[in-house]
């Protein structure tokens, strides 16, 4: 993807997945992906199309508000998702070791990142989707990718 920001658009949810498969071809171990977005945006499809583009078996990805974490391994990288939804501070992050999760040599990707952004790395890649429509998004990408 290169130089950021970067805005797409998705007519449904193959398009969103698509679009999110082509960030996962660019992705390095360690990286950190910060959701954003109102409930039924897209946010865990998003991850679906992440997973398939490391490789993965998308069908795997589910919404993890209610276990805080899952983790897939079957792609090039791990992929840790994380859902800040129901997170009462940073401190639930916090418990279940988010910073050690960024030294795991995966993919870290965090839904609903605007309540933990003082725990994001300063290097991290920001993911808003908006909807414009029922099943259209905008996806913009802000932060870095590559080296």
């Amino acid at each position: 993807m290169g130089a950021l920001p970067v805005s797409r658009f998705s007519r449904g949810v193959a398009g969103t997945e698509k679009i999110a498969a082509e960030l996962a071809a660019t992705l390095r171990a360690g990286q950190c992906i910060a959701l954003y977005g109102e409930l039924g945006a897209g946010k865990t499809q998003y991850v679906r199309g992440l997973l398939r583009g490391l490789g993965g078996n998308p069908r795997r990805v589910s919404s993890p508000t209610f276990v805080l974490l899952n983790v897939y391994d079957d792609g090039r990288l791990k992929l840790f998702h994380l859902d800040a939804y129901r997170v009462r501070g940073v401190q639930d992050f916090e418990g279940i070791g988010f910073s050690e999760l960024l030294e795991q040599g995966g993919v870290v990707v965090v839904e609903w990142a605007d309540r933990v952004e003082s725990l994001l790395p300063p290097r991290h890649i920001k993911v808003r989707i908006v909807a414009t429509g029922p099943l259209s998004r905008k996806i913009t990408l802000t932060g870095a990718t590559g080296s």
